[in-house]
């Protein structure tokens, strides 16, 4: 006989939230990646274009996990003007030892966006000023929120600006989030000003050409790219790879196929098998992080299954211990 637990968002939304425990789940995750003989295939995506729509599979093993899961992911981004969201999905999580399900989560894309928050604290908290103080962060989305409030748990933030194609909606999300966290937060509609005298940059869009230039950036800021999880996404001007004093990335096989590297490669500036860190490596110690105060560091974010697999293990054992969900023997 077997169990498996169901787990509905409003289950997963009471037990699991962004917090320093999630930054430190995603942190062991990146460090698994860079130590352990993790077992990662690539994504498997379907592409759905007549509706702007994609769908992301992604899973990986980590020994010493007793658990991995599978996610789908879909993103369809007209979904807004249904009065829909643009991304949803769920997790399942399956026995590493037995492969029987143990966990439906059933998250509508929480726990995605809690574990991309939870990455970009910790690319900032390796490789940002520590004293760093002011964001700029580009979309006024859920994960837009979320990285801001991410930076939050990991860095002294008094000051953000908040960019997006839509000046609206920035200004609403500034708003928004002055009165939950506390700090000032302006909505800005010059992207370049955004960013000016920023210490941490965060780009969060599923835009498919540049945002950020290359000549607006200023010594000692640190820039995560988070948006360019498929191969036609591109957030940041090619130049900046090339000119970056670092450039770090979550997995560089996946970067080289569908990141911000991927695009400088295909422009040239970058050759397809110059050697880069990975942001486990950098918290396992055996890479270098920021190489100086002014250094300009590029984060790399794609998304990976090893993430995927921490936040539901991490969400099935807060579960247990909540007694949280519904429960199913067969």
């Amino acid at each position: 006989m077997s169990r498996m637990t169901i787990l509905t968002e409003a289950d997963l939304r009471t037990i699991v939230s962004l917090d320093l425990d999630a930054v430190a789940c995603m942190e062991a995750a990146f460090e698994a990646l860079a130590t352990r003989a993790v077992a990662m295939p690539p994504i498997l995506r379907l592409d759905i274009p007549e509706y702007r729509g994609e769908v992301d599979v992604k899973t990986a093993y980590v020994p010493g996990i007793d658990g991995f899961a599978i996610k789908i992911s879909p993103g369809f981004f007209d979904n807004p003007k249904l009065g829909l969201p643009s991304v949803n999905g769920m997790m399942v999580l399956l026995s590493s030892r037995t492969g029987l399900v143990e966990a439906l989560l059933l998250d509508n894309g929480y726990l995605t966006d809690v574990r991309t928050a939870a990455a970009g604290a910790v690319a900032a908290r390796h490789l940002s000023r520590p004293e760093s103080r002011v964001a700029a962060i580009f979309g006024a989305g859920v994960q837009a929120r979320l990285q801001l409030e991410a930076l939050t748990l990991v860095r002294p933030m008094t000051h953000a600006r908040i960019w997006a194609r839509d000046t609206a909606k920035a200004q609403q999300a500034a708003r928004e989030l002055t009165d939950k966290l506390g700090i000032a937060v302006s909505g800005v509609s010059d992207a370049k000003e955004a960013i000016r005298d920023a210490d941490i940059v965060v780009t969060t869009t599923p835009s498919t050409e540049p945002i950020l230039q290359s000549t607006w950036l200023q010594p000692g800021q640190h820039i995560t790219a988070m948006g360019s999880d498929a191969e036609h996404k591109n957030e940041l001007d090619p130049a900046m790879i090339a000119n970056a004093d670092l450039y770090v990335a979550d997995s560089l096989k996946q970067t080289r196929r569908l990141g911000e590297l991927h695009h400088a490669i295909e422009a040239g500036l970058v050759e397809a098998d110059t050697g880069f860190s990975e942001l486990g490596s950098v918290i396992a110690g055996s890479a270098r992080g920021r190489p100086s105060p002014d250094a300009i560091t590029i984060a790399d974010l794609t998304g990976t299954g090893v993430q995927d697999t921490a936040i539901a293990t991490f969400a099935r054992d807060r579960a247990i211990r909540a007694n949280a969900g519904t429960n199913f023997e067969s």
